[in-house]
């Protein structure tokens, strides 16, 4: 199982970011499938950051087995969506860029890729219009729609088909909106898609 992200898919992201060039392809990495946390159990804060932040994102389920696909066909290879965290060490990841080294720890590290309870695209509804939020402590913090998305899902696929054979239950996380922030000890995580409540866990 690969978990596999793309970053810069957000016009107000890059935005809030400071990134004056947008990607003229989608931006993609990896991280391992350690990093998976599910079932709504709690994350813990690792010892090595000390700005652990949120990037809220839709994730896709891959549910064929597929190499340089079509966009046309890319539809064929997923089946269920869910909201997910994409957990970054800031600090580390600012660190590491500013001396030109890899930052793949600082997306990768375990516990780093959250995801929620998976809902079938029938129920989901239009892939590409999709509303989904996260809130804080009861807050909501960040929230966005997939229209807004720089590359589109079955474009997403169609581009890490050419580099990497997609599998039966891999994810895709698609990318976040503006808002991504820190989390502390004893937050409390709520991950909606629409009005639908899909992810719910706690910092400790």
């Amino acid at each position: 199982m690969k978990i596999i992200a793309v970053g810069w898919n957000y016009l107000d992201h890059n935005k809030e970011m400071n990134r004056t060039l947008l990607p003229k392809e989608p931006v993609i990495f990896l991280k391992p499938e350690t990093a998976l946390l599910k079932d709504h159990k709690p994350f813990f804060l690792p010892d090595f950051s000390n700005k652990i932040e949120y990037e809220t994102e839709i994730v896709v389920h891959i549910c064929r087995l597929g190499k340089n696909i079509a966009p046309r066909f890319a539809h064929r290879y997923y089946d269920a969506v869910t909201v997910g965290i994409d957990f970054t060490a800031r600090d580390l990841q600012s660190r590491l860029r500013s001396e030109g080294a890899p930052w793949e720890i600082s997306k990768g590290f375990d516990s780093s890729a959250v995801v929620g309870d998976f809902v079938s695209l029938d129920q989901a509804g239009e892939i590409q219009n999709l509303a989904f939020s996260l809130q804080i402590n009861g807050e909501t913090v960040q929230q966005g729609n997939t229209i807004d998305m720089i590359f589109p899902v079955d474009e997403i696929i169609a581009y890490v088909s050419r580099f990497y054979t997609l599998k039966i239950g891999d994810l895709i996380y698609t990318g976040t909106p503006k808002g991504v922030g820190p989390v502390a000890i004893d937050d409390h995580l709520q991950g909606f898609l629409g009005d639908r409540k899909v992810l719910d866990f706690r910092v400790k």
